[in-house]
């Protein structure tokens, strides 16, 4: 795995190994009453197949800072990237800003492009012709450590 540091995102890029998976029962775990487990199904399961749709155009990223606390984005959460999807209004995406690397939700309207944060000690950002602004991926996964 290929690691690349920026100042606010450490960047993972996905390698892929043959066979790789670990065991996955297919029987939904309850949380509520308990079920039976008698007749559980045993397979292998890659997060890779599961979480990532494009690998060419998929990045991993860990998380910097608290900014996006209310979207469930904490501070060295895992990000799943994919660069090949379209920004939208509402996605959270991966952007490039003025030299530095940051996670935010795109709110876009006729009127121009706002990086939003989920967390309300952080301000709006408004795009404007003076960044230097790129969106460089969106986020469609999360994995964390409990």
């Amino acid at each position: 795995m290929i690691v690349q540091q920026a100042d606010n995102l450490t960047f993972f890029i996905p390698e892929s190994i043959e066979g790789a998976g670990a065991n996955f029962f297919d029987t939904g775990i309850s949380a509520g009453f308990p079920s039976p487990a008698d007749d559980f199904k045993e397979r292998r399961l890659s997060l890779d197949d599961e979480l990532v749709k494009n690998k060419e155009a998929t990045f991993y990223a860990r998380v910097s800072g608290q900014s996006m606390i209310g979207a469930g984005l904490d501070d060295n959460d895992l990000l799943v990237i994919d660069r090949s999807l379209e920004p939208e209004n509402n996605k959270i995406a991966v952007c490039f800003l003025d030299g530095e690397f940051t996670v935010k939700r795109l709110k876009v309207s006729k009127d121009g492009v706002w990086l939003q944060p989920e967390n309300p000690d952080y301000p709006i950002i408004k795009i404007t012709e003076d960044n230097n602004f790129l969106i460089w991926g969106i986020v469609t996964n999360v994995i964390k450590r409990l």
